[in-house]
């Protein structure tokens, strides 16, 4: 009879070890399509910051390029929004003017690749969406098969005894696998859409380039975007679905 606890001890590790890769790996791809850039995040109460971008699985973090002394008098070097925090977003945006050379050649080469995408670019885009369509078979066929093995497998008594850190991986993989995908938005990838964006309580349009859509966020190119106090510049944004939705096709 093998030991329980032994086996509890190595199931734990095993499960945290597997975890922390699956959590290491699972940052929004709009917000880890613009992580190094310098960009601005402008908040819902209007409130703007601006530095380059770090992105996590648990938040994000905007590094300033040189130490900010606030009204209170003490340094700061970067600001930090929580995942929970993201309904602060109105928008995350990627200037042009702000980047460096490289950057800007980055950002025009990965324009040129987005609008109007190439065959191949095309097909690896659908056997992606296509493994997150067949997400929801796949778990319940592992369902299936450990369900099988616990009853009638040797191992199953030890399955039954493992059951919450089983639970506990399948769930982190259905969190990691849980990119939304959205028929109506996947046709228009890589052409002209128009934006529909709620600030406050007005509703503006932005002609651009739809770039990619996870469940939280929708990334688009080329806009002619306008802060407060500001003449519109070339930018390219991600914003919470919350907030904007593309509403025409613009070609």
């Amino acid at each position: 009879m093998p030991d329980t606890f032994a086996l509890t001890i190595i199931t734990i590790v095993i499960v945290t070890i597997i975890g922390a890769f699956i959590k290491g790996r699972s940052k929004d791809k709009c917000l880890n399509d613009f992580h190094g850039d310098i960009v601005t995040l402008e908040e819902t109460s209007g409130k703007i910051i601006w530095g380059r971008l770090r992105v996590e699985n648990s938040g994000i973090e905007l590094c300033y390029k040189q130490a900010y002394q606030d009204q209170q008098g003490h340094l700061e070097t970067s600001f930090i929004l929580y995942k929970h925090e993201f309904p602060l977003i109105q928008a995350i945006i990627r200037f042009h003017n702000k980047l460096d050379e490289a950057g800007k050649k980055k950002r025009a080469d990965e324009l040129r690749k987005t609008y109007h995408p190439s065959t191949t670019r095309r097909i690896c885009r659908k056997v992606h969406n296509f493994f997150k369509t067949v997400r929801d078979s796949i778990i319940d066929i592992t369902n299936l098969l450990i369900g099988r093995v616990k009853r009638i497998s040797p191992a199953g008594a030890i399955l039954v005894s493992q059951d919450k850190y089983v639970s506990r991986i399948k769930q982190e993989l259905i969190t990691t696998m849980g990119t939304s995908y959205e028929p109506l938005l996947e046709k228009h990838i890589g052409k002209k859409v128009v934006l529909e964006l709620m600030r406050g309580d007005k509703i503006y349009e932005y002609p651009s380039v739809l770039k990619d859509y996870t469940a939280e966020f929708i990334e688009v190119m080329d806009v002619d975007y306008q802060l407060s106090d500001e003449l519109p510049h070339k930018a390219d944004l991600v914003v919470l679905r919350k907030y904007g939705v593309i509403r025409h096709l613009g070609e």
